[in-house]
C-alpha cells in the first residue's frame, strides 16, 4: 500500500532559474545536493552520474519536487521542445494558489508565459497554465468563494 506521494522529479539544464522560478512560486529551498555513485547508476540505470539535486518544499510540508541538473551523462531533450498540454507523459503540475493573478506576475518575472488564458471553471476555480522553465507547465488554481 501506498504511503504517500513522496516528490515529482523535473531535468533542468539552468538549475539556479528553476529554483527561482519555483520560489517566486511560492515553494521553499529545503536543501541542496550533489548526487553520484554506484547506488544512483543502479537505481536510475544509467552510468557515471552525477546530479545537481535542488529539493523544494510546499509551504504546508505536504508536496515537494526534486529539481536535477545532470552533469554527467549529459540530459537528454524530448520533443517537440515546449510540447502541448495534449503531449503524452507528464505534461504539468498543479497547485493550489490564494491569488492566481499575483502568482503569475511573480511568475512571469522569472520567464513564465500563459500557454492559454485565465479562465473560470464555473463559480469554483480561476485556473491558468504557464509555461516556465524549459518548457514545464505549471497549473495554477484558485479557488473561489
Amino acid at each position: 500500500m501506498i504511503e504517500r506521494m513522496d516528490n515529482v522529479g523535473i531535468v533542468f539544464d539552468d538549475l539556479p532559474a528553476a529554483v527561482a522560478f519555483f520560489t517566486a512560486l511560492g515553494m521553499e529551498l529545503d536543501g541542496e545536493s550533489l548526487v553520484e555513485g554506484s547506488w544512483v547508476d543502479r537505481t536510475v540505470g544509467l552510468d557515471g552520474v552525477r546530479v545537481d539535486v535542488a529539493m523544494m518544499r510546499t509551504p504546508d510540508n505536504h508536496g515537494r519536487l526534486e529539481l536535477m541538473s545532470f552533469r554527467s551523462p549529459a540530459a537528454v531533450a524530448t520533443q517537440p521542445e515546449n510540447a502541448p498540454a495534449n503531449a503524452l507523459g507528464i505534461r504539468r503540475i498543479m497547485f493550489a494558489v490564494d491569488d492566481v493573478d499575483e502568482v503569475l506576475a511573480r511568475l512571469c518575472l522569472h520567464g513564465a508565459t500563459l500557454v492559454g488564458e485565465v479562465t473560470q471553471y464555473e463559480d469554483i476555480y480561476r485556473l491558468c497554465y504557464v509555461r516556465g522553465p524549459e518548457g514545464v507547465i505549471v497549473a495554477l488554481a484558485q479557488r473561489l468563494g
